[in-house]
């Protein structure tokens, strides 16, 4: 991979960290709300994840390839995340969801 892909790809996850909303304890007011705002963050990682997978592999003849598959994947990715965050992801969840309502005890003392 060149340093030039490489540098492309981290101002991109940079840009991509920038935009996405920071987490509010002080805003989420139950439990409920704290495991979805958990599990939105890890489908969030999870979707990076799976778009960098897809990274090194060319277009599939099976789905028509060509540029428009390429355009699509990362709504692919997105939606894989989503799923597997669903599904039980990978525990980041859980470790966002004890973050969340440690700060919030913080907040309420």
């Amino acid at each position: 991979m060149e340093m030039a892909s490489l540098d492309f790809q981290y101002d991109q996850a940079a840009l991509a960290a920038r935009k996405a909303p920071a987490i509010d304890p002080a805003k989420i007011k139950s439990r409920e709300q704290a495991r979805e705002t958990a599990e939105e963050f890890e489908a969030m990682f999870l979707s990076l994840v799976v778009e960098e997978m897809f990274t090194g592999l060319d277009a599939s003849n099976m789905f028509g390839g060509g540029n428009a598959e390429k355009m699509y994947r990362s709504m692919m990715a997105e939606e894989y995340g989503k799923s597997m965050a669903k599904n039980g992801g990978v525990g980041i969840a859980d470790m966002v969801m004890t973050e969340i309502l440690k700060l919030q005890e913080q907040a309420g003392q």
